[in-house]
């Protein structure tokens, strides 16, 4: 059963690398005896992945992916493996979408003669009232 990302682009099981680990934390005798955390590693470079994918995931600055492109994701969060390996796998998708959304280009705008119009009567009327607090003197 193959990872969906989105329509047309898929992860075929045999390239992410699942593995059973002890998980860390309070428990009790079920944390030294289970091993219910899941440790996912998943090569970026050897996947099927699109080029275009591949590109955006290794400039994605994020402490999950190595210098070698391998993301490594540990789950520990649920009691069961089965979740636990769930929750991995939805982490991985989640990460490869994030990557690969592009972000709308910024357009520079200009203030509107209205609002320049009101900055400046606001900054006026804040040295006046600045002006009446000082003492006068009047000879």
């Amino acid at each position: 059963m193959a990872l969906t990302i989105s329509s047309g682009v898929e992860i075929a099981d045999w390239q992410i690398e699942l593995s059973a680990i002890r998980a860390q934390g309070a428990g009790g005798q079920n944390v030294n005896k289970v091993s219910s955390a899941i440790h996912l590693r998943f090569d970026v470079n050897a996947s099927t992945l699109p080029p275009f994918y591949k590109e955006r995931l290794l400039k994605t600055a994020d402490s999950r992916i190595t210098s070698d492109g391998v993301i490594i994701i540990k789950a520990q969060n649920h009691r069961t493996q089965e979740k636990n390996r769930e929750d991995a796998l939805a982490r991985l998708k989640a990460l490869i979408l994030s990557a690969v959304v592009v972000q709308k280009a910024r357009r520079d705008t200009k203030p509107t003669k209205g609002s320049q119009r009101r900055r400046m009567d606001q900054k006026t009327q804040h040295g006046q009232t600045k002006n009446m607090r000082s003492k006068k003197i009047d000879y």
